[in-house]
């Protein structure tokens, strides 16, 4: 785990806001300790949630969407951090990991055009790099029983999420993607927009559930692909629920744990799916942030839930007097997973 930043309890502290009388998440939540093999600590410990950040946006410029999504991991710590350590959720469940160091990739971007082609390639290889990273520590965590919490970067990761648990647990694993876009779109090179695909294509990802799919912007190639593979590959559309109101969402949460209990499964969410929260691919459009967290909440509830990651929110795209909201949601939804997975 070479590419593994380790947060400190000093980093803890530096975003932690003490306040006599009060216990917050950042004095209880545990990290490795210095010169201790992070593995063997991981192995040994009795915590049960791990969290880790991943701070780029490269699969996103791969996917011609608008970058910011690298900011959402600063973000979340500093909510997470200040939350407070009560009977309801107690922050020593949880150890913070650290976060990847994706800086010199980040670099690498700044001046590639997605319109070029080489660029485009380039592109692409470097989700590759940060994919190999992504699933080696996800196997890490996993395999030593631990429940992943990942915070930050594009969708692009969820490949290697679902790569990292199913090696971990030794077979393929379901996923459920609370989503306005598929991510299922064809393998052109990676980016955010196929790793689901690539995951299924690759034996990685059994049984994929997309979540209030948004009709107007999901294509007809991508429609036609899951109607193939309808037994392993469904959705609901946000439209048929909020909109026709053809469906509940108490029944199509339902219908759609059903789908994807049946083996260990993954929880994506994409906060973009959220109306004016500050992403790459912004909806005016869609489920509350109510919603959001019985969602969460929900699926978090099942015994063969493996891990949790919430992406694509991008402090740095909204106005700055409100950027902090995004890590405050996040914040929400790691304490509402922890709760209902307890």
């Amino acid at each position: 785990m070479e590419k593994l930043k380790l947060y400190s309890a000093n980093d803890l502290a530096k975003v932690t806001n003490h306040r006599s009388g009060e216990i917050k998440f950042g004095e209880k939540m545990l990290t490795v300790p210095k010169g201790v093999d992070p593995v063997h600590f991981l192995e040994a410990t009795e915590v049960k949630y791990v969290i880790l950040g991943i701070p780029e946006d490269i699969g996103i410029r791969a996917n011609f969407g608008r970058p910011g999504a690298a900011s959402a991991w600063e973000s979340a710590m500093k909510n997470i951090a200040n939350i407070q350590h009560n009977r309801f959720c107690k922050g020593s469940h949880i150890l913070i990991l650290g976060e990847i160091d994706v800086a010199d990739e980040m670099r690498e971007v700044e001046n590639l055009d997605f319109n070029d082609i080489d660029d485009r390639s380039k592109l692409s290889q470097l989700v590759e790099r940060i994919d190999k990273e992504v699933s080696h520590i996800i196997f890490t965590i996993v395999k030593a029983g631990k429940t992943p919490i990942i915070i930050g970067g594009g969708h692009n990761n969820s490949y290697g999420n679902i790569k990292g648990t199913a090696l971990a647990k030794g077979k393929p694993i379901n996923a459920i993607n609370f989503d306005a876009h598929s991510d299922f779109r064809i393998l052109e090179g990676r980016h955010s927009g196929n790793g689901f695909s690539y995951a299924y294509e690759e034996g990685f990802l059994k049984k994929y559930f997309i979540f209030g799919l948004h009709e107007n912007y999901t294509s007809k190639s991508v429609l036609d692909l899951i109607k193939k593979t309808e037994d392993r590959v469904r959705y609901t559309t946000y439209d048929s629920i909020k909109i026709r109101k053809e469906k509940s969402f108490d029944h199509e949460l339902t219908t759609a744990l059903e789908f994807v209990k049946t083996e260990f499964f993954g929880i994506e969410i994409d906060l973009d799916a959220i109306p004016n929260i500050a992403s790459s691919a912004m909806t005016p459009s869609g489920f509350s942030v109510e919603q959001l967290r019985q969602f969460t909440s929900f699926f978090g509830r099942s015994k063969n839930a493996s891990y949790l990651h919430i992406c694509e929110g991008a402090p740095d795209l909204g106005e700055e007097k409100n950027n902090h909201l995004i890590g405050k949601l996040i914040g929400y939804l790691v304490t509402d997973f922890i709760k209902a997975n307890q």
